[in-house]
């Protein structure tokens, strides 16, 4: 087991603990304290591997996912289709069966909402995207990544972003399947980026030369979204 996945375990555990008295009440109800400040405290104090703090500017600590709403997908694992198109030498196609005979990994992964909440320590498993790519064989000049999604919906990523090693077509969380209102039965992560660009209900992965605005960046939303400079809006 990873160094990563054990952090996760360890975080998820405090979070657990953390969770039985999420509310203090002292004499005379003088004082009033959530187990969640204490966990975004906690989390504005560590620095990841690369300097920048866990927890970005202008984000709190919630334990689990929210459900954020969307369009959803019929959340099926037997009608599950990822196509992986666009400048390719290689397109393919693959269902549930197929995705789980690729190269599978266990990532441990901050996810950070631009709402302003974020979860810590989730363990997500899948096939990362860098992995699709090499199977694809990309054509010379692909710069972005566009994540499709049931009715239309797409996300467009840097392609630097898309293939880092925690960039994933995920399918577990903390070893259990998503919601429907999560994404079920797969969805993108791009835990670097503010999460609207981790597609839910995806269907598949296009390599392109041009950057091609998304569903939420066409409509307000800044079309990097890095959560550390707070990239919310354009």
């Amino acid at each position: 087991m990873s160094d990563d996945v054990l952090k996760s375990m360890r975080r998820r555990e405090f979070i657990r603990t953390a969770a039985v008295g999420t509310v203090f009440v002292g004499v005379g109800g003088a004082l009033l304290r959530l187990a969640a400040d204490d966990l975004t405290k906690e989390a504005r104090a560590e620095k990841r591997a690369d300097g920048r703090a866990v927890l970005p500017p202008g984000q709190r600590v919630i334990e689990y996912l929210r459900p954020m709403g969307g369009e959803e997908g019929d959340g099926e694992v037997k009608s599950f289709r990822l196509k992986v198109h666009g400048a390719v030498k290689k397109p393919f196609e693959v269902d549930y069966k197929g995705l789980l005979k690729l190269p599978q990994v266990t990532k441990a992964a901050d996810v950070h909402c631009v709402t302003g909440w974020s979860m810590i320590g989730g363990t997500w498993k899948g096939v990362q995207i860098k992995a699709l790519a090499e199977l694809a064989e990309l054509k010379e000049g692909v710069k972005h990544v566009i994540l499709e999604a049931a009715h239309g919906f797409t996300a467009n990523v840097p392609l630097d972003e898309a293939t880092r090693d925690n960039a994933l077509i995920t399918y577990r969380l903390n070893g259990k399947p998503f919601e429907l209102r999560h994404g079920a039965p797969v969805r993108a992560l791009i835990p670097d980026l503010y999460f609207w660009k981790s597609a839910k209900w995806i269907t598949g992965v296009r390599f392109v030369t041009k950057d091609e605005p998304g569903y939420w960046e066409t409509r307000g939303y800044h079309n990097h979204a890095n959560p550390w400079l707070e990239e919310r809006y354009g």
